[in-house]
């Protein structure tokens, strides 16, 4: 709940922060019965209820808590509005706990008859007696003052949260163990100081405040803190002026000059203003020289900046303190604590009066700065060249694309024509094979038979040995068609599967050639699809005769096995090895053929050879889980 109240407006509405909304529970009149108008507001938010349909329990009630913010000007003060804001925003309801808000100001007692400490004392003590306050918080030097006389009479045990004031400015009161929060450094010298860094050729600074009582206790602090400053200075202080008077003052100043500005809530001729959001700016506007502050709060209204009070940073520790004690935590264990200032200028001030941000003092704060073109525009470049980025990117890979599409198709064209050129090779071949050894061996075997059938009838004997003759010629010219039926394609591998096609093809080529072959085998399923076994087939068909024309080996080395879900086929050599960049069939067919094959299966393949270490050939290809190949 917030409540902001005040002598002068008697009615007040009170609100309600609900999980369900916020409900307006009634419109308080304080000098009516306050018991009948709060059971009232209960009855007037069942009947709300009731009527929009919201089913009525009986929840566990949160705890209410009460707080009570006492501030010396109001909400007219800037850094009233600033820490009472911070508060507000800082103190958050929990589950199982309820804050109350409620705000009284002292200056509600400025009148021509004020009335005496005593008749606010016993006012406040009839208008908060029947609150149970759980905090109260004191913002102000008056605030904290009254309070350190009074606390006791008025709110007796209640903890007492103070902030907003140095202990210059309030007094050196006297603090029980029921008071903790946060002193201010009011340090003006140290502003004046951070001027003279950034202007070292002034001569003169003159110190702007107004007639308020306020005003004038500032100003006396100020005094005390300036007289180290007053042999390196011409200190000139403008105080108790009326405001245009005031104004055209600043507009005449001497060259080499900076402006303090303390406060002004008053001018002579009893003329308020709200210290800084009207007056401030009226004295940065009319003044020739920069200006300088010692608050927060001034910074975004003209001053250059300072050494100065940070009233956010003091709201946010006050909120916190406030949190803590409504938990639980005694005041004891949370001492009043010094809230040191800091360095802190506005951007735009800098660049009117032509500061560079390198001559701030190290560590300087610098507040509401304009963002660069780069700064607004970063984001956008950003993407801008991800995009491009990634479009070059994009392009570079359609180009390499584009590249290896080009070099494939050549590929594929030379491969074409190597295959018919191979093709119209093998064809050659097995022409010439047919035509000069079957066709004369088979004319040679009919020759023979007519001279057998002549020798039949000079002599048996000779005949017999004949037709033995002839019978072995028979066989061997079936044995040399198989073998070339075979190697143009295997029965074997077509009817007995992989492994036995392998191992026949290996025990020919060894009765051929004469190289022995050591084959095993290791988990090769019975059953490989017929593609991947044709290719591995070929590949060993292929590896073999380059043991035979290249390698000089006696004997060789054939595997498969399978590993993991891999069906592995390893040929290797002991003999001459060569380099696989200068490969000796590079222009020919047999390993280009071997590696397409493997491509078009997808599977692996590759050679590792050097000079005088033999060779070895691999091929892989990938089973799934039925041992099957991923073709």
């Amino acid at each position: 709940m917030y409540c902001i109240d005040s002598d002068k407006v008697r009615r007040r509405e009170v609100w309600s922060l609900t999980t369900n909304g916020c409900v307006l529970l009634d419109i308080v009149d304080f000098s009516a019965r306050k018991g009948r108008s709060q059971g009232l507001a209960v009855w007037l938010v069942l009947l709300i209820q009731l009527l929009i349909g919201v089913p009525y329990a009986a929840p566990q009630v949160p705890a209410r808590k009460n707080v009570l913010i006492v501030d010396e000007v109001g909400l007219s003060r800037s850094l009233t509005t600033t820490i009472t804001q911070q508060i507000l925003d800082g103190v958050r309801d929990t589950r199982d706990l309820h804050v109350e808000f409620y705000s009284e100001s002292l200056d509600v007692f400025t009148s021509p008859e004020r009335p005496s400490p005593e008749e606010i004392k016993d006012w406040l003590l009839k208008k908060y007696g029947d609150y149970n306050l759980d905090v109260v918080v004191a913002v102000g030097p008056d605030a904290i003052g009254f309070l350190s006389k009074n606390a006791q009479t008025i709110f007796p045990g209640v903890p007492i949260v103070i902030c907003g004031s140095s202990i210059q400015q309030a007094s050196n009161p006297r603090l029980d163990s029921r008071f903790t929060g946060t002193w201010m450094n009011f340090e003006p010298a140290k502003t004046i100081e951070v001027a003279l860094r950034l202007f070292p050729k002034t001569r003169h600074a003159v110190v702007v405040g107004g007639a308020s009582a306020y005003d004038k206790t500032a100003m006396s602090l100020t005094k005390t803190d300036l007289a180290s400053l007053s042999s390196k200075l011409d200190l000139i202080y403008f105080t108790d002026f009326e405001t245009s008077r005031l104004l055209e003052r600043l507009r005449q100043l001497p060259a080499d000059t900076i402006v303090l500005y303390v406060s002004f809530f008053e001018d002579a001729a009893g003329r308020k203003f709200v210290n800084a959001t009207k007056a401030l700016p009226m004295v940065a506007e009319a003044a020739n020289a920069p200006v300088f502050g010692v608050s927060d709060t001034y910074l975004g209204h003209g001053i250059v900046g300072g050494r100065v009070m940070r009233f956010q940073e003091q709201g946010r520790i006050t909120a916190h303190l406030v949190t803590e004690i409504l938990a639980g935590k005694k005041t004891e264990d949370l001492p009043i604590t010094m809230n040191p200032n800091f360095d802190m200028f506005d951007w735009n001030a800098l660049e009117r009066w032509h500061i560079p941000e390198r001559a701030l003092p190290p560590g300087s704060i610098v507040v509401f700065r304009e963002q660069s073109f780069w700064e607004r525009t970063r984001w956008a470049w950003t993407v801008s060249l991800i995009i491009i980025l990634g479009l070059s990117a994009l392009a570079a890979y359609l180009q390499n694309s584009r590249k290896q599409l080009v070099a494939a198709k050549e590929s594929q064209r030379y491969l074409g024509g190597m295959l018919i050129k191979a093709q119209e090779q093998e064809r050659t071949r097995l022409a010439s094979e047919l035509h000069d050894d079957f066709s004369q061996r088979i004319a040679l075997l009919a020759l023979e038979m007519e001279n057998v059938a002549d020798a039949i009838q000079a002599s048996a004997k000779e005949a017999s040995e004949r037709l033995r003759a002839l019978s072995g010629s028979v066989t061997e010219i079936g044995a040399d068609l198989h073998t070339l039926s075979h190697r143009l394609h295997s029965s074997t591998l077509e009817n007995l599967g992989l492994v036995p096609g392998v191992s026949a093809l290996c025990r020919e080529f060894s009765a051929q050639t004469g190289i022995a072959i050591d084959f095993s085998s290791q988990d090769v399923p019975r059953t490989v699809p017929p593609d991947a076994a044709l290719c591995l087939f070929r590949i060993v068909q292929e590896a073999l005769r380059n043991v035979q024309k290249h390698s000089g080996a006696t004997e060789a080395q054939v595997s498969l096995r399978t590993v993991h879900n891999k069906l592995v086929l390893s040929v290797g050599d002991k003999g001459r090895g060569f380099n696989v960049d200068q490969r000796p069939d590079k222009n020919g067919l047999g390993i280009r053929s071997m590696e397409e094959r493997m491509r078009l299966i997808g599977g692996h393949f590759r050679i590792r050879s050097e000079p005088g270490n033999g060779a070895f050939v691999e091929a892989s290809v990938v089973f799934d889980g039925e041992r099957s190949a991923k073709l």
